[in-house]
């Protein structure tokens, strides 16, 4: 039950660590989204906030620490690799995003499927929270 709590915790603040990189990231990317934004923008698009944002981003990071931990993951390259297959996996989910964020609608972020910097963007949102669970995250006993 410890190492659960432990893992979830390691996903959580490395999610937050993200949020906390982004800025930088965005810049050396040439992305044009805010996570947050699209977030909640997906789950509440006429309510939510960076508030709901973060809580849905930390929440999924928690979740992804637990299981990483629970299928065997730990160290740095394990969950870089982890964290990089996930964002492979729901890439395609993008072209939901597409028809449906207030903000690609509306015309004010590109499309975010085929935009290069929202691509590179992601990988390295990816990168920070995989280095940081990897640090973080409990060895199997």
């Amino acid at each position: 039950m410890r190492r659960d709590i432990q893992a979830a915790a390691a996903g959580a603040i490395a999610a937050a660590a993200w949020i906390a990189a982004e800025p930088a990231v965005r810049r050396l990317a040439g992305g044009t989204h805010r996570e947050l934004r699209l977030i909640s923008g997906l789950v509440a698009p006429d309510r939510g906030g960076n508030g709901l944002g973060l809580a849905v981003h930390v929440a999924n990071g928690a979740v992804f620490g637990w299981a990483f931990s629970r299928l065997g993951g730990y160290g740095i390259g394990r969950a870089v690799l982890a964290a990089q297959a996930e964002n492979a996996i729901l890439w395609p989910g993008m072209a939901v995003a597409d028809r449906l964020h207030p903000d690609v609608r509306s015309g004010a972020w590109p499309k975010l499927l085929t935009d290069r910097g929202t691509l590179v963007q992601e990988i390295g949102g990816h990168l920070v929270f995989g280095v940081v669970l990897g640090a973080l995250a409990p060895r199997p006993s």
